[in-house]
């Protein structure tokens, strides 16, 4: 590719990834909404719907007037499924760290990094390792496809990875997951979206844990004992009746997602990552002719071109 068509292909990846950014911070996807009208309808609680219309409420107010869904405009992760012949694969780190830099400025985001000792600010969302990036290197493939998940800290509280007996096997498993929303209560504004890993470590546990938070809400794992576990313990944490914000009410969870790693048979490592009611999460392709398609917030192609 000539350098002037290299340029061009910067330039194009790094205005829609800062648009990217921009449309997670203000505008749910569209099932994440869907999801929370759903709960709305089927509420009989007073209360529990009264919290529910003002998150509604919310997500109305930020989408018409473009402001962050929230005052906490999270940690930027990054999910990259990229070719190994796509043309900018040396640039990309750099170009999202750009775009996040860029991002903070223009949309507003808050800068949320700062130095885990001595407290100290960045001031754009960057540091070390951060944006975090979880890169995953496509054979044959000249495409990029880039998420970017904004996660707020205040839902990161319940967050845990545990190495458990595997004797215990999937009532274990179940135990932990609904033990970890019990004792959170209202802490991760619910109604929250539940991500669970399973593996042979806890780190790993934990990185699927939260990869699985991408996947669309009232979407189920391909495999049928998988999707099955998924459907118990979202019915098993909304029979628990914590509601939104923990004032009673039906739904508790918005949905439970599970992915696993095979493990090791003396391991069962399980993780379980929430994320609150705003599950902020943006889509797109980019081809290596500088096209870009955007999977989750469709408007952007008229902005982007």
């Amino acid at each position: 590719m000539a350098a002037s068509n290299i340029d061009e292909l910067e330039k194009r990846v790094f205005e829609a990834t800062v648009r990217l950014i921009g449309a997670a911070a203000t505008v749910l996807p569209d099932d994440v909404e869907e999801a929370l009208r759903r709960a709305y309808e089927s509420e009989e609680s007073e209360l529990a719907k009264g919290m529910l219309s003002a998150i509604l409420k919310n997500v109305e107010i930020a989408k018409t007037e473009g402001l962050p869904i929230c005052q906490d405009t999270g940690t930027v992760i990054f999910y990259v499924k990229v070719g190994e012949k796509f043309p900018l694969l040396g640039r990309l780190a750099s170009l999202l760290r750009e775009a996040t830099v860029e991002a903070t400025k223009r949309v507003p985001l808050r800068p949320n990094a700062v130095h885990p000792i001595t407290g100290k600010n960045t001031g754009d969302n960057t540091g070390r390792y951060i944006p975090w990036i979880e890169w995953e290197i496509v054979p044959g493939s000249d495409k990029a496809e880039i998420t970017v998940l904004l996660k707020g800290g205040g839902s990161e509280a319940p967050s845990i990875a545990k190495v458990i007996t595997p004797a215990l096997g999937v009532k274990g498993l179940m135990k932990l997951v609904v033990d970890t929303i019990v004792d959170t209560g209202a802490k991760p504004c619910p109604p929250v979206l539940v991500g669970v890993g399973m593996a042979a470590n806890a780190d790993i546990a934990i990185k699927l844990a939260k990869k699985a938070l991408l996947r669309p809400i009232g979407s189920r794992h391909e495999e049928k004992e998988v999707a099955e576990l998924e459907e118990k313990l979202y019915r098993a944490l909304n029979e628990l009746g914590l509601g939104p914000h923990g004032v009673g009410g039906k739904t508790t969870v918005l949905d439970v997602h599970i992915d696993y790693a095979h493990r090791h048979p003396a391991s069962f490592a399980v993780a379980v990552v929430v994320n609150c009611w705003a599950v902020r999460r943006s889509s797109m392709v980019v081809y290596p002719d500088g096209r870009i398609e955007f999977l989750t917030h469709k408007f952007l192609e008229r902005e982007v071109g």
